[in-house]
């Protein structure tokens, strides 16, 4: 489906946006491995976490949906063998259920056949497949691609494992995979990444000891079911922050937004920018830190964002990029080699689409440079989503300033994270 935007006078009104994709999948997975009844409120209904809500149906866990809710009967660590006549697991486009399942799978005194759609059998697995492997699990590729046959271990090795990428979903795989070792498993990263999993591992009982980049878990005999309360998703709120802040006269709240220290990257950049930004109400739910955030259009100034907060921001950077071509001078992103691995070549896909909008937008292997031009108008053209949700969504919001009509191919993919996208965006533009 194709979709038709036009430059908008200015944004206004309060929003909420979609519960937080990564925390959903995680509180799937490990409310359906853990004992007894949990209860997850305000999950995220997108194709993505519903491809991991099936998956553990699949192999025991009971699901049921209430509205917002889902209640969960876990099936505990030890879980059933999915039938399955082609495969056991479909993971769709979704990258968190792919790499995520596979720690658990490793654990499992059976095997088991991922497999996703085209774009996510492009998707490197490399990287999972490394640290399973040590941990014990028999794992084939199609060349480190999906898709995978895990052939999984009831007790795995302990390992000391140190990735050279800081990556939230390696990271959580390997985690998971060490409830099932036989002994203290620790995982290193260069720079911190996403820590929902070792919150929510905590909170269901794991024994969890983080220092610094270091992350220590130790075996498990059993989970505990937990009540899980999902934050709004930061990544889905930005698209709104930025569309208040370069589309004049512009002045919007949005509630109940998640604001976890290892995800807030992009607030602490556009606050070195010269950003209105305020974060008011600030409480936790679920042990994760969550406010309203404020915004208001703000002149904005070119910084420099270096590969220390990309990690924390890597899922906003399409969209910081729309931000920083409205900034005065030059920003220059490095570091973030890793969009280029995504549900596209994000790099490719913004550069290219926004050299048709009329913007200065140079691609550089691990990131871009961006010639800002504050206050000057793109210009609407035919745009490419390459049904990549995040680049959706960033060139429709890119539309609200651009002169003309601005047409976006393949615009429904944004159900990947946000299937409402286009009514609250409708609904805040004046």
């Amino acid at each position: 489906m194709d979709i038709k935007l036009k430059k908008v006078k200015a944004i206004s009104g309060a929003v909420e946006v979609p519960a937080d994709k990564s925390i959903t999948h995680r509180a799937v997975m490990l409310s359906s491995i853990a004992e007894g009844d949990s209860v997850v409120r305000n999950y995220l209904p997108s194709a993505d976490c519903n491809r991991t809500i099936e998956a553990f149906r699949q192999m025991g866990a009971e699901i049921k949906i209430d509205n917002d809710n889902l209640h969960i009967k876990g099936a505990g660590l030890n879980l059933k063998k999915p039938q399955d006549c082609k495969y056991n697991i479909y993971a769709g486009n979704s990258g968190t259920t792919a790499r995520l399942i596979s720690g658990i799978l490793a654990g499992q005194n059976f095997e088991t056949i991922i497999k996703g759609d085209e774009s996510l059998s492009k998707r490197p697995m490399g990287r999972i497949i490394e640290p399973l492997s040590k941990m014990g699990a028999e794992i084939t590729s199609n060349e480190g691609l999906l898709p995978l046959t895990i052939k999984g271990k009831s007790s795995l090795k302990a390992v000391n494992y140190e990735c050279d990428k800081s990556t939230a979903q390696v990271k959580s795989a390997v985690l998971f995979a060490g409830l099932y070792a036989d002994g203290a498993t620790t995982y290193a990263e260069p720079v911190k990444s996403r820590d929902h999993s070792e919150r929510m591992l905590k909170a269901f009982g794991a024994d969890v000891r983080v220092n610094g980049n270091f992350v220590t878990i130790y075996p498990a005999q059993k989970l505990a079911s937990q009540d899980v309360t999902v934050p709004g998703d930061i990544s889905s709120a930005a698209f709104f922050i930025a569309a208040a802040l370069i589309v004049p006269d512009s002045n919007l709240t949005i509630k109940n937004v998640g604001v976890n220290p290892t995800r807030d990257g992009l607030i602490e950049v556009l606050k070195r920018m010269g950003a209105d930004i305020s974060l008011m109400n600030p409480r936790k739910v679920s042990n994760e830190p969550i406010c309203d955030i404020e915004v208001r259009y703000s002149k904005l100034k070119a910084v420099n964002v270096d590969a220390s907060v990309v990690p924390r921001m890597v899922d906003e950077i399409p969209i910081f990029v729309l931000i920083a071509t409205q900034a005065e001078g030059i920003t220059r992103i490095s570091g973030a080699g890793e969009l280029k691995v995504k549900e596209t070549d994000r790099i490719f896909a913004v550069a290219s689409q926004f050299k048709k909008l009329g913007a200065q937008v140079e691609p550089l292997d691990d990131g871009f440079i961006i010639n800002g031009n504050a206050g000057v108008p793109l210009n609407g053209n035919l745009l490419d989503s390459f049904e990549d949700h995040r680049i959706a969504m960033t060139l429709s919001i890119a539309s609200l300033i651009a002169d003309g009509e601005t047409i976006i191919k393949d615009s429904n993919c944004v159900a990947i994270s946000f299937p409402n996208f286009y009514e609250v965006l409708k609904n805040i533009c004046k």
